[in-house]
């Protein structure tokens, strides 16, 4: 089956047509809130999800429940590149679909899981944009199609709309050396977006809103700007993993394989571990697809033999394989040089994992006393660490679980929370 195309005549933002029946009649102080999605269309041929496309879903899950009758979603379909609203019902079997399939990772894979995939794009084929009834807030939570200002200004004058955008991090300008070879070129065309049309801006931490000011000619005053960490969702009851708990003491790093993970350095910790103490030597998974520009990574990953059986490349795990390794790991490993939030550390804190990770600003402001932290570069620190806590009765993972139980994790509630207030304080602008 082949998805076809939609097509708009003339342009990328499918044309206005009469006001559609819709719930929201703009309730004075309220502005219909139109949810970007095209992150998720966009990856929905993919068995499991990057933190962007974790953070777009549960947009669409929280802001359905918090407020059904003024949100509408919208996208720029993946077949032609098209701009249009999506069908809420639709949205919703799509959303339904996803979860269940990040849960299975691999479900999908068969031809007829294709064939379903196929099916929904083709129900979530962009339509009309309806006429304004009120006030209208436009929000993005992903970079999709940020880079192209022109398709972003047509969609806004389009749906007559404010725009609010979650910035995730500026990495690619302020450590160009961890991107792609065109990441920093990109990812200045999205902020150039961000900084000619938004009202509102989000932050996943300070550290990043700090990291975006001097990316921004227009800077962030007369802006609507909130910092917001994001929540974990509770741990799902053990089920079972495709992937065989280690029988040994064992940690764990979930990240995709990218320079400034720093996965050369656990590599080379794991190999002296195996040096000193053969076969009694923790075992290291890693969690994560491969990325790019990681040649020492791979080399050490598929040539060197003294890491087999004390290092698993467990690759795209799903989410219940994911949470199952994590749940029995002896510590959440990340050794990042850089970071715009650190998703992993309040998922580990939040499961009552401990975690060990580089002394940087994100992992400071998300951990706070929870956490051990070592600088990345700090190879004898990291080895130590780990020798520590890969043994019964460590006191230094004792007193770290004791930090736990008195750490406090962000929620989505709380996050929700905040975004609510940036939509209502762009609203008020827009009235």
């Amino acid at each position: 089956m082949a998805l076809k195309p939609f097509r708009a005549p003339g342009a990328r933002v499918a044309l206005r047509a009469k006001p559609a029946s819709r719930r929201f009649h703009g309730n004075a102080g309220e502005a219909e809130v139109i949810l970007d999605i095209s992150r998720l269309l966009s990856r929905a041929f993919h068995p499991t999800p990057t933190g962007i496309d974790r953070v777009e879903y549960v947009y669409a899950r929280e802001l359905l429940e918090r407020m059904p009758d003024r949100l509408a979603f919208a996208a720029v379909h993946p077949a032609g590149g098209y701009y249009g609203r999506l069908k809420d019902g639709a949205v919703r079997q799509f959303l339904a679909f996803t979860a269940v399939r990040w849960r299975n990772a691999g479900a999908t894979d068969s031809k007829e899981g294709r064939a379903a995939i196929i099916r929904h794009l083709i129900a979530l084929r962009p339509r009309p944009v309806p006429r304004a009834q009120g006030p209208r807030v436009y929000l993005q939570v992903s970079p999709h199609h940020l880079d192209d200002q022109e398709q972003v200004g047509a969609i806004l004058r389009a749906e007559g709309a404010k725009f609010v955008t979650l910035v995730h991090d500026v990495i690619p300008l302020s450590h160009p050396e961890f991107a792609r070879p065109q990441g920093a070129a990109e990812h200045r065309k999205r902020l150039a977006s961000v900084d000619s049309f938004a009202s509102g801006i989000i932050g996943n931490s300070q550290a990043t809103i700090d990291a975006l000011a001097p990316h921004l000619k227009r800077g962030l005053e007369g802006r609507a700007v909130r910092v917001a960490h994001f929540g974990s969702d509770p741990v799902e009851p053990a089920g079972a993993t495709g992937h065989k708990i280690p029988d040994r003491p064992y940690f764990i790093y979930i990240s995709t394989i990218e320079p400034r993970k720093n996965h050369l350095l656990l590599l080379n910790v794991w190999r002296r571990l195996v040096e000193q103490m053969g076969n009694a030597a923790p075992v290291l998974v890693l969690v994560g697809r491969r990325g790019w520009e990681n040649e020492n990574v791979v080399d050490m990953l598929e040539r060197g033999a003294i890491l087999r059986g004390h290092v698993i490349e467990a690759g795209q795990a799903s989410d219940s394989e994911m949470q199952a390794l994590t749940r029995h790991a002896r510590a959440m490993l990340m050794p990042s040089f850089v970071e715009g939030f650190g998703m992993p550390v309040v998922e580990a804190l939040t499961a009552g994992v401990p975690v060990i990770c580089s002394d940087i600003v994100a992992h400071r402001e998300v951990g706070g006393g929870a956490p051990d932290y070592l600088d990345p570069l700090d190879g004898i620190g990291w080895m130590r660490a780990i020798r520590s806590y890969s043994r019964e009765g460590s006191p230094e993972r004792a007193a770290q679980m004791e930090r736990i139980a008195l750490w406090s994790p962000p929620t989505w509630r709380d996050y929700f929370d905040i975004v609510e207030d940036i939509l209502a304080e762009v609203t008020v602008s827009v009235s």
